[in-house]
């Protein structure tokens, strides 16, 4: 970790004064909770008995020898309780939240599966919860809606911008200014102002922490790549931290590049994207020719944000990870050849992350290991991927 929430140059706390007083509480309950042994116990047990950790590390056989080069070993995220990564950073954050005497959660989605496990996690903890969600992925994500209102949630749709994710942040940030005293904004990504890149990381860590010890017990060493999907970057940032020191593992994070990065319908943030501020950090942003942010496209709404976590645009400037660029065509096409191949129908987002797994394992050798994080499943993009091939289907 850097100092005061830097990394290297990106991070920090761009942030109203407002909204200065709930960081700093926030960063200092989490310092006083990160290592208390009772907070760490709870966690652990709410993973382990109600999320479902740890989840599989599992061995894609007939895709490896399909693919005839690496071994390809897939971090089922997917089988967490809600169907994503999400929840491990939901229930740390709810947990902090009840110590801190909060009672009342607030998030913001696109795809819905964040809002859905603070959903959960409120509905778990007996607390309030209101979910931001911006009015286009309401419609794109119907059932995801209809689940967080089943859990006691109230859903809010944001009408100004795109009506998309990005929206949906800056919605939630406003809220959380008005109500701090009972209120916990639970921010679903390795982004925003610090500490909420650092705590979501810490949480979603427990991903490599798994992947490095069920490798070591299955091959007797580490991967020689592990590669997952980024929007903000938490599902990847979580499966690459611990590997961070092994510079002999490849770290490889696959951005949503929509209809292409030499299109203006992209996500492709590393690619496209320059230096800015926006949402309380410094980091990497889409940006128009004024330096407006740029409204941003994918298959995927859980991909499309215009910027990337600071620690993945760090990561990104030493080099110690690469980033590639997955259009919707080749994730609707690993969509389904996982899905046929493996029995597994991953979501959309992780579909970004095997299409780049498609393309590397066939020039390795077969001595090779790469690991996939499959950050969610893919119920709930079964109707926009079906349209997307010209089907339509209704509920």
């Amino acid at each position: 970790m850097h100092n005061n929430g830097r990394f290297g140059i990106h991070g920090g706390q761009y942030i109203p004064e407002t909204l200065m007083n709930a960081v700093i509480e926030l960063e200092e309950a989490y310092n006083r909770y990160k290592d208390d042994p009772e907070f760490k116990s709870e966690l652990s047990e709410l993973f382990n008995e109600y999320a479902g950790r740890p989840s599989r590390l599992y061995y894609a056989k007939r895709m490896s020898e399909d693919l005839g080069g690496a071994k390809i070993y897939l971090k089922r995220e997917d089988l967490n309780h809600t169907g994503a990564h999400k929840i491990n950073n939901v229930l740390g954050q709810a947990l902090l939240a009840k110590k801190m005497g909060k009672t009342r959660l607030i998030a913001e989605t696109g795809a819905g599966q964040h809002g859905v496990a603070t959903a959960t996690a409120a509905a778990l903890f007996g607390m309030e919860c209101v979910v931001f969600m911006g009015e286009e992925d309401t419609r794109r994500q119907a059932l995801n809606v209809y689940k967080m209102k089943l859990l006691g949630a109230e859903v809010i749709p944001v009408t100004t911008g795109t009506a998309t994710l990005k929206d949906a942040v800056s919605q939630a940030m406003r809220e959380w200014t008005s109500r701090i005293a009972d209120t916990h904004y639970c921010l679903g990504s390795v982004m925003g102002p610090h500490p909420f890149p650092t705590i979501v990381r810490d949480f979603q860590a427990v991903i490599s922490d798994e992947i490095r010890s069920q490798m070591l017990e299955k091959e007797g060493r580490l991967p020689d790549a592990v590669i997952a999907c980024v929007g903000g970057g938490s599902n990847a940032i979580g499966s690459f931290y611990h590997f961070i020191p092994d510079e002999q593992v490849e770290l490889i994070g696959c951005e949503a590049a929509g209809r292409g990065i030499d299109t203006f319908e992209t996500a492709a943030t590393i690619h496209t994207g320059r230096l800015g501020i926006f949402h309380g950090m410094k980091s990497y942003f889409c940006q128009d020719e004024f330096g407006q942010i740029a409204p941003v496209y994918s298959i995927s709404a859980g991909l499309d944000y215009p910027g990337i976590g600071p620690e993945h645009a760090w990561l990104h400037d030493t080099g110690r990870a690469r980033y590639e660029a997955i259009t919707d065509e080749e994730a609707v096409g690993a969509f389904e050849y996982v899905s046929r191949m493996e029995g597994i129908i991953p979501a959309i987002e992780s579909a970004h992350a095997l299409a780049y797994a498609m393309k590397y394992a066939p020039s390795l050798p077969k001595d090779k290991i790469l690991v996939v994080t499959v950050s969610g499943r893919g119920d709930k993009d079964c109707v926009s991927v079906a349209k997307y091939r010209g089907e339509e289907i209704s509920e």
